[in-house]
């Protein structure tokens, strides 16, 4: 099976994951817009998004780690600000934030975002706060914010499913295992 490192300098978790999608070629081809979730609703929404590809709450609170990683840029997405102070480093950071500072609304033009009350340097949306309000998600939240070595492993398992989401393998299809340099 292959595996996915994130950067060595990043840290996380290595993703076993089998190749096989093909790219459209054609634009009506592509899956229609709601398949990512929207950054401004709550659990619900997190659920039928996730849910109708096979996910549950486990895997919804995992791949939401991924915020660890990268910011919000207001061209893109509407929002600004990172999630950690640590932008570039994988990490369960995340998780410990989202549990450890107060997070009050960011007086702004833009859309409904949080940030921490200490420093407002950091932000959150209103789909991660969700984790911690939903009594379901908030445990996988405490979860990996005490063990980050059990996040990396639920992250890496959550991870490899969506890339593999949708791939037709043959029965009895064996993956080619490729070894990490």
């Amino acid at each position: 099976m292959p595996l996915v490192p994130l950067s060595a300098s990043q840290g996380g978790p290595t993703i076993p994951w089998r190749g096989g999608r093909v790219d459209a070629s054609l634009e009506s081809a592509c899956p229609p817009d709601g398949r990512l979730p929207d950054a401004s609703k709550k659990s619900a929404h997190l659920r039928e998004v996730f849910y109708r590809m096979g996910f549950n709450d486990q895997d919804i609170v995992a791949l939401s780690g991924a915020h660890a990683l990268g910011r919000c840029h207001t061209d893109r997405s509407g929002y600004s600000g990172p999630w950690t102070f640590a932008p570039t480093t994988f990490s369960n950071e995340y998780f410990v934030k989202l549990l450890g500072e107060t997070w009050v609304p960011k007086q702004w033009a833009g859309p409904k975002q949080f940030q921490d009350a200490k420093t407002g340097e950091l932000m959150m949306l209103p789909s991660d706060l969700a984790l911690v309000e939903d009594a379901k998600m908030k445990p996988w939240v405490e979860a990996y914010a005490q063990d980050q070595a059990r996040f990396f492993t639920d992250f890496a398992a959550a991870f490899g499913k969506l890339l593999e989401l949708g791939v037709p393998f043959p029965a009895g299809a064996k993956p080619i295992e490729l070894k990490r340099a």
